[in-house]
């Protein structure tokens, strides 16, 4: 993060500004990745004319980072009259697409609207196993032209690859191929639940030998997804610090108009069909009690030797049961990264072993063709 993005930062969260929102504008989408948390159907999406209205509340709240995601974003007919109207606004906007309906006439507008990146996921650098996850053949050439072409158009794009079983030996073809290519390229090591509470897709995470791998990995660093935890203020303890940015400086919008902490953080604050925007972020009891939570109100997580540099996500912990809880995932990764057991894999060596247990099984479960990959396809 920049000095600049930094000191805003500190003032958004000083003022009780949401400095940062991610709106998915469509759940729908022209791929079906085994790891997505999402529901693809059409339930009922934000209008043109709501979308614009809620874009005007979030410039009255002070939003000034506006990333705009799916589903696929490309595939709602009214996307660069949105677009516009967020530069409009003068929100530094950034988006998130798999750019396969991405032609030169988009790029070109695209460019024209001052766009600050497009991030473009990429699981492998082979088709067999790229296309295998997204269900689509053809997927990993299309996303690539798309991402030559915005690069000749002086676009900034963003390689994001998301590590799981499918594609866990194919981080390093991903790196090659960003950097042949002149982009940038970031590396994810969680699968999330889906939205509905399903955890059915984190049986896709990849096991501890590979985190290892992936985390003495000295080429990566600096190179995967920024932890998003805020700094305690200066002089006071780490114990008094904020977990996550959640609710705090950022949030996250439905294209139902559901209003959460992070779109992995799926706890329902408020809607915007029924209350503006900027009531919500300061008002809402549930964003309150997001917003409440220092460190030291953590249970277990008070107790554990990562307490200080854990990367743990209080979206999961919620999804486990417990938003004031640990993340097991994170527990693992810190486990993984030190070879020291957290508090919480200590004091629950049992369960924790049945859960490591259920998602193997979960794993062999899966449906040959889902996500399966040609045979060899992956080591």
């Amino acid at each position: 993060m920049s000095s600049l993005l930094a000191e805003m930062a500190d003032k958004a969260l000083n003022l009780n500004i949401p400095l940062s929102v991610h709106l998915d504008l469509t759940y729908r989408c022209n791929e079906r990745c085994v790891h997505c948390y999402l529901d693809h159907d059409d339930h009922g999406e934000m209008t043109t004319a709501e979308i614009k209205h809620l874009m005007d509340e979030m410039a009255d709240a002070g939003v000034f980072i506006l990333t705009l995601s799916g589903g696929e974003i490309f595939l709602r007919k009214d996307f660069f009259e949105l677009l516009e109207h967020a530069r409009r606004l003068m929100f530094c906007v950034k988006l998130k697409t798999n750019a396969m309906l991405i032609r030169e006439r988009q790029a070109a507008r695209l460019r024209d609207l001052n766009v600050e990146s497009i991030q473009i996921s990429i699981y492998s650098h082979r088709p067999e196993v790229h296309d295998a996850i997204t269900l689509v053949p053809g997927s990993l050439k299309r996303s690539l032209d798309a991402i030559r072409f915005l690069k000749s158009q002086g676009l900034k794009v963003i390689m994001a690859n998301v590590l799981m079983t499918e594609n866990m030996q194919d981080y390093p073809g991903v790196r090659a191929l960003a950097q042949e290519m002149g982009v940038e390229c970031t590396l994810d090591p969680t699968i999330t639940p889906m939205m509905d509470g399903n955890r059915s897709t984190v049986a896709l995470n990849v096991d501890q030998s590979v985190l290892r791998q992936v985390f003495r990995d000295p080429a990566l660093v600096g190179n995967a997804d920024e932890f998003c935890a805020i700094p305690p203020p200066a002089g006071e303890s780490e114990l008094e610090s904020i977990p996550c940015s959640a609710g705090h400086t950022a949030c996250y919008v439905s294209p139902y108009g559901d209003v959460f902490p992070c779109v992995q953080f799926p706890l329902p604050t408020g809607n915007v069909r029924q209350q503006r925007f900027v009531d919500i972020w300061r008002h809402s009891e549930k964003m309150n009690e997001v917003r409440s939570i220092r460190l030291k109100d953590l249970t277990t997580c008070t107790s554990c030797t990562h307490v200080s540099n854990c990367t743990r996500c209080p979206g999961l912990a919620f999804t486990e049961g417990n938003m004031r809880g640990p993340s097991s995932q994170d527990c693992e990764k810190s486990f993984v990264r030190t070879g020291v057991p957290s508090a919480n894999m200590i004091a629950n060596k049992n369960s924790w072993a049945n859960l490591r247990k259920a998602n193997l099984v979960q794993i062999q479960a899966l449906p040959a063709t889902v996500g399966a990959s040609p045979a060899g396809a992956i080591a």
